[in-house]
Formats: C-alpha cells, structure tokens, sequence
C-alpha cells in the first residue's frame, strides 16, 4: 500500500522561547525525525506541513516571523514537498490532496503538533478522504487546555484526541510504525519472489 508521511507544523512557536510553547514538543519532535528519516532512506514520500496564520490579530505563526519557520529538529531539505496552510485541516485550500493523488497514495502517517488541533481535523480529513490513517502518538505533542475554570493537562488532551481517532484509523507508537512498514515491504518482497 503506497504510503506518505505528513510532519504537520513543527514549527519554531511551539518550542520553548517560542510564542506558543507545547508541552514536551522536543520529545516528540525527535520521534517524527526518525519517521521522516526513515521515509527519506527508503524513498518514501514525505510532505512538510507549514502554517502560516491569515488571522489580523494572529499572535504566533505570523508570516515572515521565525517562529513560523520549521523546527531544526525535523529540518526541510531542499527539494521537498511543503504545504502552507492557513486552518487546521491541512488538506483545506491546499494543494496537499492533489500531491497525494499525484503520488497514488492510500495510507498516511500523520505526525506533528497540536494533537488537538491541527492533528485531529487533518486525521479526520484524511479518513473522510478515503486514506488509511495511522496516527504516531509519540510524534504528535500539545498542550494544556482551560475549559471554564478547569484546567485539563497536555497529556489528557494528548491521549483523549488519540483516543477518538482511534475510530479513524490506527494509533501506534513511532517504533511500531517502523516495524509494521517494514514488515508489510517484507511480505511485499516475499510475494514478489
């Protein structure tokens, strides 16, 4: 099954010093660096997703500001595919479905920051689009919420989203999605020979 890897904004905002900073962002970061250089040794097609808010009174990710600039952590290279977006769906008013038809793809790998956010409405799309999802839990990252005077901590968000999307396609480690892909290029050989 063709697959892609979306690294959905990993952006400078969200680290520490940054205007938006996630809880533990750097853990996860790194977790979506071994994925994109997995897909990157094995010729896999991967797409760096950016966003650049439209809003007026946009108080992070503003255009032309560095801390809308892609995390060191998951660097682009020159030459690959990124996506600017404006919403938290990143396949809204991008050209981000036609790249992946483009490709023939059938499954994705989604990683990246907010898992409530950005994540989740991408996830969501993604299913709803006919792809085959798996969400690499460890390579998404988010943050504390407030609803009324509740606080609710990152890692509750974090594992409540994930718990819906489960409906949506596959929730696994970074690891396993490493070792699931590589057996089925295996079983794929295999039956090949």
């Amino acid at each position: 099954m063709k697959t892609a890897l979306l690294v959905i904004d990993i952006q400078k905002d969200y680290f520490p010093g940054g205007k938006y900073p996630l809880v533990d962002p750097l853990p996860a970061a790194q977790k979506a660096y071994m994925l994109l250089q997995c897909f990157r040794e094995h010729g896999g097609h991967h797409v760096h997703i950016q966003h650049i808010s439209i809003k007026p009174d946009a108080t992070f990710f503003i255009r032309g500001d560095s801390g809308s600039d892609i995390h060191d952590a998951v660097a682009h290279f020159e030459g690959e595919p990124i996506v600017y977006k404006h919403y938290p769906n990143s396949f809204r008013e991008t050209n981000l479905l036609e790249i992946l038809q483009g490709w023939g793809i059938e499954r994705l790998v989604i990683t990246g920051m907010m898992t409530h956010m950005c994540v989740d409405a991408t996830t969501r799309a993604a299913a709803d689009l006919g792809f085959k999802v798996i969400v690499a839990e460890d390579a998404c990252a988010t943050r504390d919420l407030t609803y009324g005077e509740t606080v609710i901590p990152a890692e509750h968000v974090h594992k409540a989203f994930l718990a819906a999307l489960k409906s949506y396609g596959q929730v696994m480690k970074a690891d396993d999605v490493i070792a699931f892909l590589a057996a089925e290029m295996v079983d794929s050989l295999n039956q090949k020979s």
